[in-house]
């Protein structure tokens, strides 16, 4: 029997595979097709305060090696999150994350509060970097100071721990996590997807009706490793990796990197099954290679 189990510090995870924000839905969407309770977690859907519509169709558009979604955090806010989903997807004998949005720090601080009212929830994602809400993919995960600012204020309101989820669009992304740590954040998520556009040739115009979306998939997965790998060796907090993650072997990697745990996202769409394949495939790994807990590979990469 290989230990799966993964440590966050400030939370205990039966594995170390999570369903990525944004590609799962509120969870039940897929007990149809697996136990929930074979995943470490899940992250849901982004919430607004109130219910949200997102961007205005085409809003997804496939492209080599990946997908650009330019949805624009669409969802249905808090109240209707915790008086209709949250009741059937607590006590699925998994961790479930609450992805928090804003359109502002008061909202931000305004969702958190609502929702530490409810039980069920064992984390909050700060979700402060998503590239296709505001124009070119402006977001405060841009800023060590906007990062900074809003974490603050979100984990002094908070009852429960957060994460922050930080975008690959910036220069320096260990800068943007050191901000982040010294905010108070209790743990780092990163990848968010990539600015990216796709055009039609034939009518000269942008495929995504926004102009701009977030590319994710395996194209990016080389990119967001380097990005885990350059937090995770610097970082005091643990970090959560995600960026292209099809195969066990991927999701090992972003181990080996640093990473305490991974988030599969795009892999979702193609495969409904993908997060418990993913598993499978660490489990296999490990007892082939003679790795009796997994988390003993966290951060083992070899460098020089």
């Amino acid at each position: 029997m290989i230990d799966l189990a993964a440590d966050l510090g400030f939370l205990k995870l039966k594995n170390p595979v999570l369903a990525a924000s944004g590609t799962f839905g509120y969870g039940s969407e897929f007990e149809p097709y697996f136990d929930l309770a074979k995943l470490g977690g899940f992250v849901v859907k982004g919430l607004y305060y109130g219910p949200r519509e997102g961007n205005r169709p085409p809003r997804l558009v496939e492209t080599t090696g990946g997908l650009i979604n330019a949805i624009g955090l669409q969802g249905v806010g808090v109240q209707a999150f915790s008086e209709k989903i949250l009741p059937k997807i607590r006590g699925r004998g998994t961790a479930v994350l609450v992805n928090v949005c804003g359109a502002d720090d008061d909202e931000y601080v305004a969702v958190v509060e609502f929702l530490d009212a409810h039980e069920g929830i064992a984390a909050y994602e700060l979700n402060i970097s998503c590239p296709n809400v505001k124009k070119e993919g402006l977001c405060p995960a841009l800023s060590p100071r906007t990062t900074a600012r809003l974490v603050g204020r979100v984990k002094d309101a908070s009852k429960r721990p957060v994460i922050v989820k930080l975008s690959p669009n910036v220069t320096d992304v260990v800068e943007i996590a050191r901000a982040a740590e010294d905010a108070g954040a209790d743990g780092i998520a990163l990848v968010n997807t990539f600015l990216a556009m796709a055009v039609d040739l034939e009518t000269r115009r942008p495929k995504l009706a926004n102009v701009f979306g977030g590319l994710s998939g395996p194209a990016v997965k080389p990119i967001a490793l380097r990005m885990v790998y350059q937090v995770a060796s610097r970082a005091r907090v643990p970090v959560i990796g995600m960026g292209g993650i099809m195969t066990g072997t991927d999701a090992l990697e972003f181990l080996v990197a640093g990473a305490s745990a991974v988030e599969v996202g795009t892999a979702n769409f193609v495969d409904p099954d993908a997060a418990v394949r993913i598993l499978r495939e660490i489990e296999e790994w490990c007892g082939a290679h003679g790795v009796s807990r997994v988390r003993d590979i966290v951060g083992t990469l070899e460098i020089g």
